[in-house]
């Protein structure tokens, strides 16, 4: 058996598999905390965003407007601090120099954008590198990430039918966990969460799936999240709740409450988003969720464990 994600040595849980790290998340017992972070930001005294989130008590790292087939990550080596600096980084060991330094599981966001998506808004055009295609999964395998996350950012098309193709895609060329859902309309005239669409995500093969969490959009109450996480666990599935709405930037007290507030509901792992600076949560509302869902002293001890162990 696994050690749960909450106590585990970053030995233990960059050697799990998509399996053993979903298991991990789920003796867990809701305690598992994921920050959403930009690569392509000018890096903050030198350093990755990834770093500065390890650093506050997440337990994930989720990596934003990465170009997996010409990598990027501000701050990652030395002298490329900006855009203007850097290089993409083709020998493959872009993801794993990462790991290396904050000794978490990194996963990336890859958007199955649909063409023919009913829009609502202008469409955001974003490289084929951020796209979820066969050929981008299969990349995101041949670096080595633990993840892939199949989700839409604002106004980029992507619609839950396209998501769900893409999953079944994800589950032949990826072997790590693969999350999926929406944080928030992404640009399109459909609801974000749905029965249905839940369904469809879960008979295609998905490990998380993704929801906002109770709070962040139009809506969606607890009667509704219930649902679907009871669903979802009844299939296998686990649950992550996403605040993808800017409101990750509106407090440690609106933190606290949301996060308390959808532990209740049953959610596996509780997402805080990069909207709020454009690069990622306020660090302080890393350590506030932590602390919420866990207690001080398990927020404390994923600050302070060693990424050596």
């Amino acid at each position: 058996m696994v050690k749960r994600l909450i106590s585990a040595d970053a030995s233990d849980v960059l050697a799990m598999d998509g399996a053993a790290l979903k298991q991990s998340i789920k003796a867990s017992e809701g305690r598992v905390v994921l920050s959403e972070n930009v690569v392509t930001h000018e890096a903050m005294d030198g350093l990755t965003t990834s770093e500065y989130a390890a650093a506050f008590g997440a337990d994930l790292i989720l990596l934003n407007a990465l170009d997996v087939l010409k990598p990027v990550i501000l701050g990652l080596y030395p002298g490329e601090e900006t855009l203007a600096t850097a290089q993409p980084h083709l020998d493959g060991e872009v993801i794993h120099r990462l790991q290396h330094l904050v000794g978490r599981p990194i996963g990336v966001n890859l958007e199955p954008v649909d063409p023919a998506a009913d829009m609502a808004e202008n469409r955001l055009v974003i490289p084929a590198g951020r796209m979820a295609s066969e050929e981008t999964l299969a990349a995101a395998q041949a670096l080595g990430l633990n993840f892939v996350c199949l989700t839409g950012n604002p106004g980029t098309g992507v619609t839950n039918a396209q998501i769900a193709a893409n999953i079944k895609v994800a589950k032949r060329v990826f072997h790590g966990l693969i999350i999926a859902g929406k944080m928030h309309g992404a640009g399109v005239n459909e609801p974000v969460v749905s029965i249905d669409a839940t369904q469809a995500f879960l008979d295609a093969g998905a490990d998380v799936i993704l929801v906002p969490a109770v709070g962040t959009v139009p809506g969606l109450d607890d009667a509704d999240l219930k649902t679907i996480v009871q669903l979802a666990h009844a299939n296998g599935a686990l649950v992550m709740s996403t605040i993808g709405t800017s409101q990750e930037g509106s407090g440690a007290s609106y933190i606290q409450a949301v996060a308390i507030r959808n532990k209740i509901l049953g959610v596996d792992i509780q997402h805080v988003g990069d909207a709020a600076w454009g690069v990622q949560s306020p660090f302080e509302n890393i350590y506030a969720m932590s602390k919420a869902i866990r207690g001080e002293r398990h927020a404390l001890q994923r600050m302070a464990r060693s990424i050596n162990r």
